[in-house]
């Protein structure tokens, strides 16, 4: 008769045979921005590297030249690529039990019950936690760059190794509300002018997150004439908006807080998530600790977020 921790181990083992996708799904559809990077095909995978490097196209080529007849023509190479560096950052979460939960859940029911149970929380936790990475600044150790570090109020600071106070090309777009407070009647016009700063040729922001009281303020101004645009995220829990070509959200797991007054625009054409191929909410062998009675079965993420064109994402303020 197999030993209890080997039959929990066992269990925990099938359920999460095809976690991956299931932990992956579980994580995505929590978190609008995240669902949206998903659907666009924008969370990828990398098998390794000291770095996640992505290259940047940054400058034209400057040889373009109107001329007539004989005149000399500049063949003078071109400088136009660099790329961005991201560190890889990673994320641990473990399914355990003591010896004592599983010996008194023994019986097939009882342990189905705690599989379950304990697999569940390690979900709902890792959906929960990652949410909140994903709109932090990196400050938290080991922490991912999320969009507090790629889109901030002003524009500056190092994303991907490159500094936007050196690289103005790098600098990502911002704009505070103006008046002394988010108003029905201004908010439009603050949208308009970010808008009209994040647009070149057919790029243009097809995400726009917002916090509770901005997205409220919008919706109110839209009140008459509202429409949930689409129906896939209104039945995953994200009331969406539209604002000209972009979808409008909400999203509660984005760490706002209740008086953030930020609205970020995002061109997720360049906004990628990229984990590492043997790290992507991948089970480990479990784990009997020497000194303690328990099972530990531990669930690794590897990688960080990405974004190639900072110049293309902006952030709605208002600190009044």
């Amino acid at each position: 008769m197999p030993s209890p921790n080997a039959t929990f181990t066992e269990m925990v083992t099938t359920s999460l045979r095809n976690h991956a996708k299931k932990l992956v799904d579980n994580v995505t559809d929590h978190n609008g921005l995240l669902r949206k990077l998903k659907d666009n095909g924008n969370i990828t995978t990398k098998s390794g590297g000291y770095e996640i490097v992505f290259p940047l196209e940054y400058a034209e080529n400057g040889t373009y030249q109107r001329y007539s007849g004989f005149d000399e023509l500049d063949i003078a190479a071109s400088d136009v690529f660099t790329a961005a560096k991201y560190d890889w950052a990673q994320v641990a979460i473990h399914v355990t039990a003591s010896g004592r939960e599983i010996r008194m859940n023994n019986g097939p029911e009882q342990m189905i019950d705690l599989v379950k149970a304990r697999v569940k929380n390690a979900m709902n936790t890792a959906a929960n936690n990652f949410s909140v990475d994903l709109y932090g600044t990196g400050a938290i150790t080991n922490q991912i760059g999320g969009l507090g570090l790629i889109v901030t109020s002003d524009g500056t600071g190092t994303v991907g190794g490159i500094n936007s106070s050196t690289y103005a090309f790098w600098a990502n777009q911002f704009f505070e509300n103006t008046g002394t407070g988010l108003a029905t009647t201004t908010i439009g016009g603050s949208l308009n002018t970010l808008w009209l700063r994040t647009v070149r040729g057919n790029d243009k922001p097809d995400l726009i997150v917002m916090s509770n009281d901005m997205y409220a303020v919008y919706e109110a101004s839209l009140q008459a004439n509202q429409r949930y645009m689409n129906s896939q995220k209104a039945s995953l829990g994200f009331s969406e908006l539209q604002y000209k070509t972009a979808d409008v959200i909400f999203d509660s797991n984005s760490n706002f807080g209740t008086t953030a007054e930020v609205g970020y625009f995002l061109n997720t054409k360049y906004l990628y998530v990229v984990q590492h191929s043997e790290a992507q909410w991948t089970q480990d062998d479990d784990k009997i600790p020497v000194n303690q009675d328990a099972v530990v079965i531990p669930i690794y993420w590897m990688g960080n977020m990405v974004c190639t064109n900072r110049s293309l994402q902006g952030k709605l303020i208002d600190v009044s």
